[in-house]
């Protein structure tokens, strides 16, 4: 309980300076609209526990779509504390108390999957943040997993980055995985990733005091090698070639086994030709 109250203590302060700062530099579009929230969540990783190890590094080409695997809350936390990023949600987050307005001073892009017919919006609003330079996040899988496993990838947001590439150019999909591995310093196994991982019907009140109760969590974040694509890309070839590189690497991280970031992911991949 102690505990509990000291980083609720602690997150509330943060919040308090933080928030009002973050909404003028949003209005604004100052450049510290990018460091504030990376600086919120490098304390509130320290306060919740996490332990973040990183296994390769962002890409430094833009514009970067960042495809990643999901299964908890924390993901947010766990990425935004390593490089600023711009994350894809679902229209339900913006809602929440709260976390609704964390994620719009974010300047996150919300997706209402009841209408099929937005997504070429989002697409557009996507690709407004990839012109900016922002790296964009997008969880390839649509949904929160257990944490054993990466689930398949969905395609129809992929054409966001042919939104940010327009006639010409080229643009950069590097995959990332994100393991929760340890709980105190030992392997964490199956039965206790629910510890970290949030999914299905999880209420997130009694999730996030249990995370905060317990703390001590090791996750480790894979970048694997950017994927080069050009305006004719191919969405499911991508997906695969995604999917394919974030679950080698999740699997290597869950078995505790280091993945060979140098090596190529998917360079002889074919990306050429829409598929639809």
């Amino acid at each position: 309980m102690i505990r509990i109250i000291y980083v609720a203590v602690m997150a509330g302060i943060l919040s308090i300076i933080g928030i009002p700062l973050q909404w003028i530099s949003v209005k604004l579009q100052l450049p510290s609209r990018r460091w504030i929230p990376l600086l919120f969540h490098k304390i509130c990783a320290h306060l919740f526990g996490l332990r973040v190890t990183v296994r390769g590094a962002p890409a430094r080409e833009r514009p970067l779509l960042l495809v990643a695997n999901h299964s908890s809350w924390l993901d947010i936390t766990t990425l935004t504390s390593i490089v600023p990023v711009v994350f894809v949600a679902k229209s339900e987050i913006a809602g929440w108390p709260l976390f609704g307005l964390f994620a719009k001073l974010q300047r996150s892009v919300f997706v209402d999957r009841s209408r099929r017919q937005a997504t070429g919006d989002v697409n557009r609003t996507i690709a407004g943040r990839l012109a900016e330079g922002d790296p964009v996040v997008l969880f390839g899988e649509g949904k929160a997993s257990d944490g054993n496993r990466v689930l398949p990838f969905r395609t129809a947001l992929l054409g966001a980055l042919r939104e940010a590439l327009g006639d010409g150019g080229h643009g950069f999909v590097q995959p990332v995985s994100i393991a929760y591995t340890r709980l105190h310093g030992l392997p964490m196994g199956r039965q206790h990733r629910p510890q970290a991982a949030w999914y299905g019907g999880m209420s997130l009140l009694p999730h996030l005091l249990g995370v905060i109760r317990e703390g001590a969590l090791d996750v480790v974040v894979t970048f694997g090698v950017p994927i080069e694509v050009e305006p004719g890309v191919d969405r499911k070839a991508l997906a695969r070639a995604t999917e394919d590189a974030v679950r080698r690497m999740t699997v290597a991280a869950l078995s505790g086994r280091d993945f060979a970031v140098s090596a190529p992911v998917s360079t002889a991949v074919s990306l050429a030709g829409e598929s639809r």
